[in-house]
């Protein structure tokens, strides 16, 4: 389902009096609902939208990608204030420390299992990741 689509289909149900829909295309499930009189979708779908198309554009890049191994919060560095472990350009070493997750207030480091350059990074710093989400391609 495209990103217009989905807005489109959000903008009608607002304006209609359907209290719920549910709508599947493609493998993408979308269930929109209203609450006290305003509409709500679920993040998630759109979360997933995007992190599916991220997936298909990282199938079509040589390197290797590094994917988390949880659910979390991705943490380029170690402090607010200090640099991060590793952006493009970077050379790193497999067992270096590549970002933070953070799962359950444990902070759990992204070592890179490759030796190369830092080609891409996929996530923001402080962006929730899910579980096989890319996000580092060395080359």
């Amino acid at each position: 389902m495209e990103f217009e689509n989905l807005l489109t289909l959000m903008k009608t149900m607002s304006d209609s009096t359907l209290t719920e829909l549910r709508y599947e295309e493609g493998g993408v499930k979308v269930k929109l609902a209203k609450q006290c009189g305003k509409s709500r979708a679920v993040e998630s779908v759109l979360d997933t939208i995007v992190e599916k198309e991220n997936i298909e554009e990282t199938m079509d890049e040589e390197g290797q990608i590094v994917k988390s191994p949880l659910v979390g919060t991705f943490y380029a560095a170690p402090s607010e204030d200090a640099e991060p472990f590793a952006v493009v350009g970077s050379q790193v070493k497999k067992g270096q420390t590549l970002a933070i997750v953070e799962a359950m207030k444990l902070m759990n480091e992204i070592e890179s299992d490759y030796d190369g350059t830092v080609a891409k990074v996929y996530v923001e710093n402080g962006q929730a990741v899910e579980y096989g989400q890319p996000l580092f391609l060395i080359v």
